[in-house]
């Protein structure tokens, strides 16, 4: 303790030279970074931190340092998560003003392409291809770039995240309970777990008191059952011509599976009004045993099983905790994410030179190397971190939110491109190999959206699109809880067809014929 205590105040001692030489120079991002000839970077990003984001003793150290590496001045300017779609909204307002970079939240929105439409940001094309120039950021997934494209031109940059994150996860525990002793690889093998799960006292209590299936009113796990059985992501090609899933046979087939789990009691019968901030509640509390949504979440069902403050005993060995196993795919498909979580736009109006451009880009390039990912992921060696005796990183700052604000935030500049490990990471544990594992596992099974990019440009699915979604998506919930039958499903597809969705069909086909 005394070692790391002194290896804080000599780092210390250290950042306060830096910083006094860097005062003696005077303050760069107040004069646009002409004092070391550098372009100026104006960046908008999410702050999740109250105002805490990149702050204490450290924080210009830290700045500074992503500074030096990607040869720029940084002025960031932080908005709270909850303001950033009005921020965003006045800055675009504003062309001559606008930051050059923007972080922005979610996928391509209908102002977001309308404003790209109108030229308001950098075609990406004419850069990010350039791997010499750009070696991280030009390993973009070509067809996630797809999805961020309006009007043949790539108009943002991704915050990737792992395609392979959605699938099925269970307790292991009540697995081997039930005698269940081999993972399930097909629809009927689901069925029989959650059957079991359900009627076969899964915890040895003696009460019917569980489910087999996690549910509520978040439907995301149906869009992941409906790929078993063949259904696309959100849009399908038959023919040669892309149409939104409810149109393929396959889509009442997974239908029936799934409203036969309802009626079986396979599921709880209230799902639809049980609030999405219970998700996962259910196999945490033991209530179910069964999780379908991302791999993440069902690693984190399996953490609460092992802290010593939530510790859950395995069902069939008491002297451990119940596990989870995570699975991933059935009959070789699961949904795949649409490979990010937010993007970078930039302005066209301020980058409005070739070098400015490349100064932005170079800095979100950087930033996706691996000593500058470190830093601002997890701070500085010594003060905030060091490594173990196996050379694994370890926090040093896990309570001591001082020292955290010191970078935190400054992962919102990430583009995680490419996805790697950093060296060093934290060791991994047998839950985070396994989540590590199906992530790489499920890739080859993901089925991605062929129209994700067509609906980005489709001018009537930006105006009403959502509206229209969401009667289908009610259709799929009236019908799985028997408020309609057959012929109500028809119905709310034929008012789909006529309210806009035909004319969404037409628009997204143009496009993908003119793409062939």
């Amino acid at each position: 303790m005394q070692k790391k205590k002194f290896q804080r105040v000599m780092a210390l001692v250290v950042a306060m030279g830096m910083m006094a030489g860097l005062t003696a120079c005077g303050d760069s991002a107040s004069t646009g970074g002409s004092a070391k000839g550098r372009e100026t970077v104006t960046f908008m990003t999410i702050d999740f931190n109250a105002g805490a984001s990149n702050t204490g003793d450290y924080a210009e150290q830290i700045l500074s340092t992503v500074e030096d590496a990607a040869n720029v001045e940084i002025q960031l300017e932080w908005v709270l998560s909850d303001v950033l779609e009005e921020k965003v909204t006045l800055a675009m307002a504003n062309p001559s003003t606008m930051p050059m970079v923007i972080t922005h939240s979610g996928s391509l929105t209908g102002n977001i392409v309308s404003a790209a439409k109108s030229g308001a940001f950098v075609d990406l094309n004419d850069y990010i291809w350039d791997a010499e120039k750009y070696p991280n950021l030009s390993k973009m997934n070509k067809a996630v770039a797809d999805t961020l494209t309006v009007d043949g031109k790539l108009i943002a940059i991704p915050r990737t995240r792992d395609i392979g994150r959605y699938g099925l996860s269970y307790r292991q525990d009540w697995a081997d309970k039930v005698g269940i002793t081999e993972e399930p690889k097909t629809v009927d093998d689901v069925y029989e777990m959650l059957y079991k799960f359900t009627y076969e006292d899964p915890d040895g209590n003696g009460v019917d008191d569980t489910f087999g299936m996690e549910m509520t009113s978040y439907t995301g796990p149906f869009d992941i059952i409906q790929t078993w059985f063949g259904v696309g992501n959100g849009w399908a090609e038959i023919d040669g011509k892309l149409v939104p899933v409810h149109m393929q046979p396959e889509y009442k087939e997974a239908l029936d599976w799934i409203k036969k789990v309802y009626d079986d009691g396979l599921m709880p019968q209230d799902w639809a009004v049980r609030t999405t901030d219970t998700w996962s509640n259910g196999c945490k509390t033991g209530e179910s045993g069964v999780y379908i949504d991302v791999m993440d979440g069902g690693r984190r069902i399996w953490d609460y099983f092992t802290k010593t403050e939530t510790f859950t005993p395995s069902v069939v060995n008491p002297e451990e905790s119940a596990s989870m196993n995570l699975l991933g795919a059935i009959n070789g498909k699961t949904l795949a994410t649409s490979g990010y979580n937010g993007y970078f736009t930039l302005s066209a109006s301020t980058c409005d030179t070739p070098e400015k451009v490349e100064a932005t880009l170079r800095l979100l390039d950087r930033l996706n190397d691996n000593d500058t990912r470190l830093l601002v992921e997890y701070g500085l060696e010594g003060i905030n971190w060091e490594k173990d005796e196996n050379g694994n990183l370890v926090d040093l700052d896990v309570e001591d939110l001082a020292l955290t604000a010191n970078y935190a935030g400054l992962n919102q500049m990430l583009a995680y491109l490419p996805r790697y490990d950093l060296n060093p990471s934290p060791a991994k544990n047998e839950r985070t190999q396994a989540q590590a594992d199906v992530y790489v596992e499920n890739e080859q099974y993901a089925v991605f959206n062929p129209a994700s990019s067509y609906l980005a440009n489709s001018a009537t699915y930006a105006d009403i699109g959502a509206t229209l979604d969401e009667i289908v998506t009610q259709a799929r919930t009236q019908y799985i809880c028997g408020e309609i039958d057959e012929a109500g499903l028809e119905t709310a597809w034929n008012n789909w067809l006529s309210q806009g969705g035909q004319t969404i069909i037409d628009e997204v086909n143009e496009q993908h014929a003119a793409n062939k």
